[in-house]
């Protein structure tokens, strides 16, 4: 099966992006920390002996692919895996939305997923039109109160047909902790409201309908305890919650939704494959890495924009700028992430991208063939917009034009670009560019010198909250 690709050739020059003996000059350095993150991280997460400018070593998201893998087959009804299918699988039948519950790591993964293979309207379409597969809603990742009224109602309101199953809900509540403030006021917000629902029936069915994702202790495990859940997923130990989207954390709702789990698994471990075994010059993560970081060391390309080329790869854009945000964004390093969907942003960001601060590289991601028949331009007896001589070319025809036609004209004006280039999307592919760009984040900030892994901008902010809530 096909490996994305990765494109830098638009950032090949000397004039205004990097050169190929610069790039060459990485090779050294980079290798090095290929065989860190493929041997000695390993051995120092599993031996307990990390030393301490690497602490915390989550690394565990880079084997945790075929780990997974390895235990359902070795036990499909025992392993963790085959539980989520089990699951999933046992409650398409009773129920017709579900509110996953979540902030940060814990829900974009599972959202970015949805939208790259879920019909974009998945939500509007019948029961029937779904496959029986459940409507899905993300709360949890913030306090908006009008935001969390409107979803309450409208699980309330039930589904748009009279089946029993059309009047049921689930909750899917993700934290490691529990302690999360937004995800922890929605689980209680939500949990009262599924009681609510359920009447008579809650001592029964609540156990069912609420799946938590957590961690082997804290406050929704013990929660997950009182409320007598009938199966509890982990939050792995040594994987952070943005290198979670592999775990239970991203295949729980994946699999409510009916994606193939396995083939992202799979795209996952080819792409470790690849990492570990293609040369220097052939690696997509090692190739991906070297030019983006020397266009931000010697062309002061301090932020990194995701150009995305279909509006199904928007979240994982999203995703993309927390993982990259929250990992490198310390000591005074990092770049700023940027996510734009196009064409719809060349009528909005373009002209500054292109004519402003010239502080910017363009990573674009292309997808090379859609899931759906080519939608020809068409002709009309009303040539008013005078389109007939385009009637016989497709959508894709118009967008591998813009593609190209933004990428001249950025080169144009001295700003680099490169290609990411996805064969399709579908979650085989999906698992490789997920591990891809985890694998470069890390690769990247152990290149600057900082520890790709935890958050402590982050705790800051939470101790503060609580201090102005009036809580120690």
């Amino acid at each position: 099966m096909p490996l994305l690709r990765f494109d830098p050739s638009g950032s090949i020059n000397s004039d205004f992006g990097v050169t190929e003996e610069q790039v060459s000059g990485l090779s050294g350095i980079l290798d090095d920390l290929r065989t860190e993150i493929v041997e000695i991280d390993p051995k120092q997460y599993q031996s307990g002996q990390v030393p301490e400018n690497k602490k915390p070593l989550d690394a565990r998201f880079f084997w945790l692919p075929e780990e997974q893998l390895a235990a359902y087959e070795a036990d499909r009804a025992a392993s963790e895996l085959g539980r989520i299918f089990q699951v999933a699988n046992g409650l398409h039948n009773e129920i017709d939305a579900v509110a996953v519950l979540g902030i940060g790591g814990s829900y974009m993964g599972a959202r970015a997923m949805m939208d790259a293979c879920c019909d974009p309207y998945h939500n509007e379409l019948t029961r029937g039109d779904r496959g029986s597969k459940p409507r899905m809603y993300f709360e949890g990742n913030n306090v908006d109160n009008d935001a969390s009224n409107a979803l309450l109602h409208r699980l309330k309101a039930g589904g748009y047909g009279t089946t029993e199953a059309e009047k049921r809900f689930a909750v899917v509540v993700i934290s490691k902790s529990g302690g999360t403030m937004e995800t922890a006021v929605a689980f209680r917000q939500f949990l009262a409201s599924l009681e609510a629902s359920l009447g008579e029936q809650a001592s029964a069915e609540l156990g069912r309908l609420v799946i938590p994702v957590t961690g082997a202790s804290g406050k929704l495990h013990d929660l997950a305890s009182a409320i007598g859940c009938e199966q509890v997923f982990s939050v792995p130990e040594g994987v952070g919650g943005r290198f979670s989207i592999l775990s239970p954390v991203g295949l729980m709702p994946a699999a409510m939704l009916g994606l193939d789990c396995m083939k992202l698994l799979e795209g996952a471990v080819a792409m470790n494959e690849h990492f570990k075994n293609a040369s220097y010059e052939e690696n997509v993560v090692l190739q991906y890495v070297a030019v983006n970081h020397l266009l931000a060391k010697h062309r002061n390309k301090t932020i990194r924009v995701m150009s995305v080329w279909s509006k199904a790869l928007e979240a994982v854009g999203l995703w993309h700028d927390q993982l990259l945000a929250e990992s490198n964004g310390k000591d005074g390093l990092g770049v700023t992430p940027l996510t734009t969907v196009n064409t719809r942003d060349l009528h909005s960001r373009h002209q500054q991208h292109q004519q402003g601060h010239n502080d910017k590289v363009f990573n674009n991601l292309i997808v090379e063939n859609y899931r759906t028949d080519p939608l020809p331009v068409g002709h009309s007896a009303k040539n008013q917009d005078s389109l007939n001589d385009l009637a016989d070319r497709t959508l894709p025809d118009i967008m591998e034009a813009a593609v190209k036609g933004t990428n001249d004209a950025l080169h144009q004006d001295g700003r680099p670009t490169t290609n990411i280039l996805l064969p399709s999307i579908d979650t085989y592919v999906l698992g490789q560019l997920f591990q891809m760009l985890m694998i470069a984040t890390v690769v990247e900030g152990r290149l600057l010198g900082v520890n790709p892994y935890g958050q402590p901008g982050v705790e800051q902010y939470k101790q503060n909250m609580n201090k102005n809530l009036g809580r120690g």
